[in-house]
Parts: structure tokens; sequence; C-alpha cells
């Protein structure tokens, strides 16, 4: 598996499947330049999904002539409530990719305890066990965007998955006790959206672009998972060849990463402490719930994070990219936005949390800040 992944979500040219003459010639011919310009680059793990619209058969006219010895491909399929279910999709994605076989095939999105369930029970891992008895996917794994890592332990620690796409990043170290428990039953650990969901560092900030010289708020972040052993590979959603360009200069410094992150993690939280606090910065996420009802879910771990990536590095945009999308993301990212709650019931669900009194006001505050008008996923765009 290479350190860099090629993920399929940014370079095909609709979120719903298309007819074949539907297809923009320019748009094609850009996708199989990014795929050979990753190939080129020596990233042979190309990895996409049934619900990334015309990336499947998009790939499937480029993918066909490429060494298929020397290529990982993946594909992702959501749990289905029978194992025919499951295989009729399996089928059309084969199709679309014009391969006989997916080196990898992940069950996509298990993202709650009712989803795992699904996964396990009605199926899904059935379905997937006959095809690896068929030769026609040959590893297993799942992917999640669970809000807490107690759901991700749980599926990990069944022994039925091979790997787990997830997020973690230095932005968003909750998950790393899934990392642990993956590493303890020789799973492999790929991390999602680095670059997105990690704080759109595409487009940082000014404060954050000094705080991480002389490396690229993505390079940081590149550098800082890839230096973790127990990571083995992160997803470049490139939409373009050039995409490649910024991650390709981190992997020169994987040989000694500490001499390029120490001075760059010191000053990331020397300019936390000085924004909210050494006690904030050090403790804000220690006994914190990720959602409370108040009455309706409240993910508060996550505004809570956007508030502090806010105050210590201006990350604003991304705060509100994630945040207009509390309440139209369902179980992808789920929640609603503190736009109204009850103080009470808010208090009580933070328990013994030793900020739970500054929470509320710290609620209003980046509802104030992040509110614009509701977003859609990507996939719903």
């Amino acid at each position: 598996m290479p350190v860099l992944s090629c993920g399929g979500m940014r370079y095909q040219q609709s979120w719903e499947d298309l007819d074949p003459s539907e297809i923009d010639p320019k748009g094609q011919a850009n996708l199989e330049q990014t795929i050979h310009t990753a190939v080129a680059h020596g990233i042979n793990h190309i990895e996409t999904a049934r619900g990334y619209g015309t990336s499947e058969y998009q790939l499937g006219h480029v993918l066909p002539s490429l060494q298929r010895d020397k290529m990982i491909v993946q594909t992702k399929i959501g749990p289905h409530d029978s194992e025919k279910e499951f295989l009729d999709v399996f089928e059309k994605s084969l199709s679309l990719l014009k391969l006989d076989y997916v080196d990898l095939l992940s069950v996509h999105g298990i993202n709650n305890d009712e989803l795992l369930t699904q996964t396990l029970t009605k199926g899904t891992l059935d379905a997937c066990r006959t095809l690896q008895k068929q030769g026609r996917a040959r590893h297993i794994g799942f992917s999640t965007h669970a809000p807490t890592p107690d759901l991700l332990v749980e599926a990990i620690e069944t022994g039925e998955f091979a790997y787990i796409n997830l997020h973690w990043y230095y932005f968003d170290q909750r998950n790393w006790s899934a990392i642990e428990a993956a590493t303890k039953q020789d799973m492999g650990v790929f991390i999602i959206s680095p670059s997105d969901k990690g704080g759109k560092l595409y487009e940082p900030p000014d404060k954050l672009t000094e705080l991480c010289r002389p490396l690229t708020p993505m390079g940081f972040n590149d550098l800082f998972c890839l230096s973790h052993p127990q990571v083995h590979t992160l997803s470049l959603g490139a939409s373009r060849p050039s995409d490649f360009d910024a991650h390709m200069a981190i992997i020169k410094k994987l040989d000694n990463p500490t001499a390029q992150l120490t001075p760059i993690q010191e000053r990331l939280a020397s300019a936390l402490r000085v924004a909210l606090g050494a006690d904030w910065a050090d403790n804000w996420y220690r006994k914190l719930p990720s959602m409370v009802n108040a009455p309706e879910q409240l993910p508060v771990y996550h505004i809570l994070r956007m508030y502090t990536m806010i105050k210590a590095y201006d990350m604003l945009d991304f705060g509100k990219m994630r945040y207009n999308l509390l309440g139209s993301a369902d179980h992808w990212f789920p929640g609603v936005k503190a736009s109204s709650f009850d103080e009470k019931q808010l208090l009580d669900g933070l328990g013994d949390y030793p900020f739970a009194d500054r929470v509320p006001d710290i609620l209003r505050e980046t509802h104030a800040l992040l509110n614009e008008a509701d977003l859609k996923r990507a996939s719903e765009s």
C-alpha cells in the first residue's frame, strides 16, 4: 500500500449516474490524466465508491489500460438488508469499473449502531464473504464517519475486517483509540480526507500558514499523520493532476519527520495557549460527550473543536464549511446547529465536564460566528 492514495470523490463529473453520452470529453481526459499522474508518482491505490456518481464509470475507461497486478483498486458499497441486494450493487460497480475483481471492498459508512448491526446480521458481510470466496473481492474493510471512536472499536474488535477508512488528523485526534485497536488487530489504517475535513488546509488562513512554516499546513498535516507508523495511507481527493504536487513534497521528509514537526507543533500549542489559556488548551476535550440532547442532539465536541480552531488559528472558513452541514448530513455528520437549546438539559448532559459552565456561551458565540445558509454534503449537491 502506498503512503498516499488517489481518492475518487473529487474528479468525477456528476454525483448521479449519467448516460455515457452525457460525459464531457474534457472532464474525462482530466480524470484519466489524474490517474496516470498518480501512477507515475507511485500512487497505485485508486479508491472510489458506488455512491460517488459517475466516478466508477469514468474510472472504467482508464483502469483496464493499467497493469492490473500492479494496481490496488478499492470501491465502497453501503450496508444493505440482504445478501442479494448487496451483491446486485457490487455487480454494477464491477461492470462499471470494467474489472474482474477489486483488491479492497469497503462497507461504506458504518456510522452508527444500526448500520453496524445491519452490516453484521442482514447479509452485507455474508455477501462480502461470498465475493472473497469467488476471488472477486480480496480484502474486506469498512469506512466510517462515526462521531465517537467507541463504535469504531466495537466494529474493529469483531475481527471481521482487514482495514478501516476513518478520520484522524492533527486538528482532530479523537479517533486515536480506534487506530490503536486496529493496530492490535493488524488492520490497515486509511485516513480519509486529510486536507478537506482535516481543516480545509488547501485554503489555509494566514495565521496558520505562518505557524506551519517552512511546511504548508497541508504538508504539516500529511507529515504528522504519516509520522505515526500505525497510519498506512492518506487519501488525496485529487481533482486535477497538479493536486498531487504539494503532497509528494512531503515524501522525502518521512525519514526524519520529528525534525520538521516538533517546532511547528510547539508553535501551534503556544498559539492555542495564548488564545484560550493553558487549561483550555490542554483539557478542553477531556470528559466531553460527543453528543448532548438539549433537547436535540448537539455535537458539542465538534462545535467546541471549531471554536478552538477559530480562536487559535483563524480557521473560520473551515468552521463555516462544517458547521453549516449540521442538520442536513444525516449519519455522515450527525447533530444540529446550536441555534437554540435547553441550557439546563445541556448542563445535565455535560455531567462532570470541567468547562461545563462556559459551554452555553461558547455555543452561542460559535453559532453567531458560523451560521449561514444550510449546506448539503457534496454527494447531495
